[in-house]
């Protein structure tokens, strides 16, 4: 621990973690060499943005195993979920806009695989080609929601979370989604 800030690998001594915990608020970080004198607070939230990354990726895949889809990828997941969204046809283009997905060429290998499973169809109209779920992709997820209803909402109520608080972490998710894509930006023109 240097300054109060607490480094992944502290994480397993809950000995030493609770000890600190009692006399300041706890930062936990994974890479010291990016703690910034200006925001450790930033270096604490890419944490726990790793962290959460990883283990929502990890839910939508056991997710949509347990709905009956075995071998599903986090962003084949993703992508069904939002062809399946509202239920009308969708365009590359927008899909990846919304999904905020850079590369077109990942987001079109999944969904060639949505399409060969017969979960997700394609239609083309003049230049463009459409995207939308075919009943077995809204089946698929329907089955995924039920699982997701047993499995997290019922954690999530035994949490003590409460649904304001995941509002405001949404929001300030999204908010933090602008200030990256905007560094990116940055970063490109380097």
């Amino acid at each position: 621990m240097r300054g109060g800030v607490h480094f992944a690998h502290s994480f397993f001594y809950p000995s030493l973690l609770a000890a600190s915990m009692s006399r300041h608020p706890t930062k936990i970080v994974s890479s010291e060499h990016l703690v910034s004198e200006t925001s450790v607070e930033l270096s604490e939230f890419e944490y726990g943005l790793i962290m959460a990354s990883n283990a929502f990726n990890r839910w939508m895949v056991r997710c949509m195993s347990a709905a009956g889809a075995k071998d599903m990828t986090a962003i084949e997941v993703s992508l069904l979920h939002h062809v399946s969204h509202r239920e009308r046809k969708k365009k590359l283009a927008d899909i990846c806009f919304v999904l905020n997905i850079e590369d077109t060429h990942v987001a079109t290998y999944a969904l060639k695989k949505l399409v060969s499973r017969g979960y997700v169809k394609s239609e083309k109209t003049g230049k463009e080609v459409f995207f939308s779920a075919t009943p077995a992709g809204r089946e698929l997820c329907n089955k995924y929601r039920e699982v997701r209803e047993s499995c997290l909402i019922a954690a999530l109520k035994e949490s003590g979370l409460a649904n304001e608080q995941i509002g405001e972490a949404a929001q300030l998710m999204r908010n933090a989604s602008g200030l990256y894509d905007t560094a990116a930006r940055a970063a490109a023109s380097l």
